[in-house]
């Protein structure tokens, strides 16, 4: 679905305002809606940009490291609270757990020793743990946000010791090729944008190296485009079961630690970013590598999102390859919300246990609605008009929340005498179906 001309424009005049003033040689941004893309804004001309055109993802990758530690998790090989020493056993910071690698909690330094792994040739695994100290750790875990790169280094030797297989052998097998992200690569394959430094003086342009950084590859290694990025990104808006179950991927966006304790206005789940923009919540990542920046924004609830790249090492003047992305997103959902979708008739009537649950209930002289879900069998409530509450039927007369304030609390239907519900005790406050009855 397009986006309507008049927001196509806001997007376009924003990527050609955002390439002039913060003097990037090339800059693209693109559009996604309901899994599709729906827009691509270009700029520059260093090279010429298009949706086929690869940059270097950077951090961005550590989403899809995330995956692949959450796909293991899920067929039982790891726990998310195992101790690294589980899986790479001799380490200095041996009892930091997986959790707080993943979510940035653990207190480790945010780089390995040695040279800047972003610009340099990096080494093996052995190489990278035997670099590892005890003052490597920064901060008590848990007791202070802390980014760090080297966390994800170390995940992908955890993900290389519980499968056997290399980190992008795994990525590839799991990730890339069942969601057809054929451009995503290792290493730069062309056509590619060549990335740069911009001289703050004279506009001139030095070429950055493109490095294989071994080890430290699951923090930033990957390579990718406008259309894969796309991809990925209606991915995080809506996973695909066959790679990851969609219950999984809200868990990675529940806040592990807030990274903005004044304001709240950010934080970190397991692997992704988390940004809050007004009354919205948006996951996903920004990424930096010597001459390439990146940036994913996604608004699950709409299924909408926006990505950046651009091919110098930053951008000047007060633009931020993330925020570009935040900007196009908010810009979009605020001229094109989107619409509820269609009401439609039941053709099949829901069962005897949901039909004497439907109707009004009361709990300390509020009145309360419950109505059936048709589509999943479930029970909905909430206060009149606003059905919040989601309940799954486990066993008869139990229910299960999976929502809200109610998420994991028991709904028990208690009948009187003759088998009629008489109330429903969620988590012991009990709903009556007159205000006069006591709970």
């Amino acid at each position: 679905m397009s986006l309507l001309p008049a927001t196509a424009r806001r997007i376009d005049d924003l990527v050609a305002r955002a390439q002039a003033e913060g003097r990037a040689p090339s800059l693209v941004v693109g559009v996604v809606r309901d899994g599709t893309p729906a827009h691509v804004a270009t700029a520059g001309e260093h090279p010429r940009p298009d949706a086929d055109l690869q940059y270097r993802l950077g951090s961005i990758s550590k989403t899809m490291t995330a995956v692949l530690v959450m796909q293991q998790r899920d067929a039982g090989r790891l726990a998310l609270d195992d101790p690294l020493e589980r899986h790479l056993p001799g380490t200095p910071v041996g009892a930091l757990t997986l959790r707080q690698l993943l979510g940035h909690a653990s207190g480790l330094q945010r780089e390995p020793d040695g040279h800047w792994w972003e610009r340099h040739e990096g080494g093996d695994l052995a190489t990278l743990v035997a670099g590892l100290t005890p003052d490597k750790v920064a901060f008590p875990p848990h007791r202070a946000y802390h980014y760090s790169n080297l966390a994800y280094g170390l995940l992908g030797g955890v993900l290389e010791a519980v499968t056997g297989t290399p980190w992008f052998a795994l990525l590839r097998e799991r990730v890339l090729e069942p969601l057809g992200l054929r451009r995503t690569t290792y290493q730069a394959t062309e056509p590619f944008a060549r990335g740069y430094v911009v001289h703050p003086f004279h506009d001139t342009l030095r070429e950055e190296p493109r490095t294989d950084t071994g080890a430290m590859a699951p923090a930033g290694q990957l390579w990718s485009t406008a259309t894969d990025l796309a991809r990925w990104a209606a991915f995080l808006a809506d996973p695909d079961p066959a790679v990851l179950a969609p219950a999984t991927l809200t868990e990675m966006c529940v806040p592990v630690a807030i990274n903005d304790l004044e304001s709240w206005r950010g934080g970190h789940g397991l692997g992704v970013e988390l940004y809050r923009v007004g009354d919205r919540v948006y996951v996903g990542h920004g990424g930096s590598m010597p001459g390439y920046v990146a940036g994913l924004a996604v608004h699950r609830p709409s299924r909408t999102a926006a990505i950046s790249f651009a091919n110098s090492y930053g951008l000047g003047n007060g633009h931020h390859i993330v925020g570009l992305a935040r900007q196009a997103l908010t810009e979009v959902l605020d001229a094109e919300p989107a619409r509820p979708p269609a009401w439609r008739p039941v053709t099949t009537a829901p069962g005897a246990e949901l039909t004497e649950l439907t109707g009004r209930w009361w709990w300390m002289g509020l009145e309360y609605e419950f109505r059936p879900d048709p589509g999943t069998g479930d029970l909905l409530g909430g206060p009149v008009g606003l059905p919040t509450l989601r309940f799954t039927p486990e066993r008869p007369d139990r229910w299960r929340g999976r929502s809200g304030g109610q998420h994991g609390e028991i709904l028990a239907v208690l009948r009187d005498e003759a088998g009629r519900p008489v109330a429903l005790d969620i988590g012991t406050f009990v709903f009556t179906r007159t205000p006069d009855q006591e709970p």
